[in-house]
């Protein structure tokens, strides 16, 4: 079954596409990643804040969001990117990050794009075009690093 691919800003979201992206967020990150923390963050609905997602058979399978840059000291910042479990393996996040950078130059055009990293991810994110900005810290126990793209 082919992915259907969509862009919303947070105003557009409808009842069920929020509750698959909490659902799947929450699954990895929390369940899966044996992480305890607050993964409803208040962000999600906040300014200019666009959800990047794709869906198989009506499944969210891959997502991120792009967080407004008037909020975030000029940058657009890439979040929460995470593929189902089921769906890894097949070049997916590739995908998902290719359209993530269209879609923040569609978007805002000449804007720096940050992201926070789990450190072993650095050399990933590097072939987009990533540097790091930061040391390397923990964020809820995993290494992470600050990277941007010009």
């Amino acid at each position: 079954m082919p992915l259907i691919w969509t862009s919303q800003h947070h105003s557009e979201l409808d009842k069920e596409s929020l509750y698959a992206i909490l659902e799947l967020r929450t699954l990895v990150f929390v369940v899966e990643q044996k992480c305890p923390y607050q993964e409803v963050d208040g962000q999600d609905l906040q300014g200019d804040t666009c959800h990047l997602m794709a869906w198989q058979d009506g499944r969210l399978v891959a997502y991120l969001r792009l967080l407004d840059p008037e909020r975030h000291e000029g940058d657009v910042v890439i979040g929460r990117v995470v593929i189902a479990a089921e769906a890894r393996g097949q070049g997916l996040g590739h995908e998902l990050m290719v359209r993530a950078l269209e879609e923040c130059h569609q978007r805002w055009p000449q804007r720096p794009v940050y992201l926070s990293a789990q450190a072993h991810l650095q050399g990933y994110y590097g072939r987009y075009g990533f540097t790091p900005v930061t040391e390397v810290y923990l964020e809820d126990d995993i290494p992470h690093i600050g990277m941007r793209r010009a």
